[in-house]
């Protein structure tokens, strides 16, 4: 049995060791941007590629004789990676194009809730231009969030008070992102704490995932500029100490009310994974985004809780069988913190030399931005390395996550305080 994970990140790397762990053996191959020396190590191949070209990514699909494909990161996606895999007959876990617009496209996301009566959104308007901005800013009284609609690396969101001061700044990154060919969205800043619930869909039954807190922001205490995620946790009962169970049933249920929008609006079904960003707000759960893919950093968290087969699951998505027996996890709290290049993520260092010593334990280690080159690991640029711990309380997971990211040497910077709250 031979499976493809496209995609090179800590994200893959995960799936890649969650795909080995499989009773069935299988050889996993990956096409990914860069030679990740987490996938090298474990992969039967590791082919550097372009993988939001979906000949390129069917032609060493067929190449490998891949039987399942499972798609990491979204751009792919965004490319019809997915949709070219389908018609090559080649089982995919991630959504066709037209899908994953619930990730690639913020106006279409929220315009579908609004269609299909799905009570998550806040208060938004989509613009094209700067007309009527000022004025709707204005009627949101200095609460706002702006939002390019489309991919950012997920850096498109800028918020009042955290990253824009008044309403000058505010038009000037609008005016930043019309600039870059996109509209954009201007909602109702949301007030609250977030978390993340990541679903299995085979596009009419899904199995939820334990909720995960996740960090964005570079600097401790949830300060400074937004990034990919600087970290996140999950507790030993796959619950957050801040939701009640009611909290909890609503974010599956906005999930499976979104799954059942996309199949009634395009007449195809979601076979993958469906992310939805929540906050707790005090009119209730509200959705900030949804992703078409696992979340990087929370899917290291998930995948090393599963103790179900990852290969069945996959299948089981892909051929419409899913249900939340197929997804059994630990019962373990997890911690997980990434160590980013100095700058990051505005001007990180680039092609600096990183070094786990030998006492590191690789198997707490994910690699992301760090490539393999003559013989060393240089970073990218991108979230560098992942630790991550496992325990019975997130304050001792947390202290395993901090002992082993402190190991890794190099231009790093890593937030300490992640699983600390509690």
């Amino acid at each position: 049995m031979k499976a493809l994970v496209v995609g090179s990140g800590g994200r893959e790397e995960a799936l890649v060791r969650t795909l080995l762990h499989s009773r069935y053996r299988p050889e996993v191959f990956c096409l990914g941007p860069w030679k990740n020396p987490g996938i090298t190590e474990q992969a039967a191949d590791l082919r550097v590629g372009n993988i939001t070209n979906p000949a390129e990514v069917v032609g060493y699909a067929k190449e490998v004789t891949a039987k399942l494909a499972v798609v990491g990161p979204e751009a792919p996606l965004e490319a019809g990676v997915a949709d070219a895999l389908l018609e090559a007959g080649i089982p995919t876990v991630g959504p066709e194009k037209e899908l994953a617009q619930i990730e690639t496209s913020k106006s279409f996301c929220r315009n579908l809730l609004a269609e299909y009566h799905i009570d998550a959104s806040p208060k938004h308007r989509y613009f094209s231009s700067l007309e009527g901005v000022k004025e709707w800013v204005e009627e949101l009284q200095g609460n706002y969030a702006v939002k390019a609609d489309g991919l950012m690396g997920g850096k498109g969101v800028k918020l009042s008070g955290a990253h824009l001061k008044d309403v000058k700044e505010a038009l000037a990154w609008c005016r930043e992102i019309l600039q870059v060919g996109r509209g954009f969205l201007v909602e109702e800043r949301l007030s609250g704490p977030e978390f993340s619930l990541m679903s299995f869909s085979d596009g009419q039954n899904l199995a939820h995932m334990p909720l995960v807190k996740d960090h964005k922001r570079l600097l401790e205490g949830d300060k400074g500029p937004q990034t990919g995620g600087m970290g996140s946790y999950s507790d030993v009962n796959h619950k957050l100490p801040f939701l009640t169970d009611q909290d909890i049933a609503r974010a599956r249920e906005i999930n499976e009310e979104t799954v059942t929008a996309l199949k009634k609006k395009f007449n195809k079904k979601y076979r993958g994974i469906l992310y939805g960003g929540f906050m707790k707000t005090k009119d209730g759960v509200r959705l900030i985004e949804y992703n078409a893919r696992f979340g990087d950093p929370e899917a290291i968290n998930v995948l090393a809780l599963l103790e179900s087969d990852f290969l069945e699951l996959c299948f089981a998505i892909v051929e419409g069988r899913l249900s939340q027996d197929k997804a059994i996890f630990a019962k373990k709290a997890t911690v997980c913190k990434y160590a980013v290049p100095e700058g990051h993520p505005d001007n990180p260092v680039k092609d600096a030399v990183i070094t786990p010593p030998p006492e590191a334990d690789m198997s707490r280690l994910y690699f992301a931005g760090v490539e393999e080159k003559r013989g060393k690991w240089y970073c990218t640029g991108s979230r560098a390395v992942a630790a991550l711990g496992i325990a019975d309380t997130i304050g001792e997971a947390e202290k395993i996550s901090e002992a082993e990211i402190q190991k890794v040497k190099g231009p790093l910077y890593h937030r300490s305080d992640i699983g600390k709250v509690l």
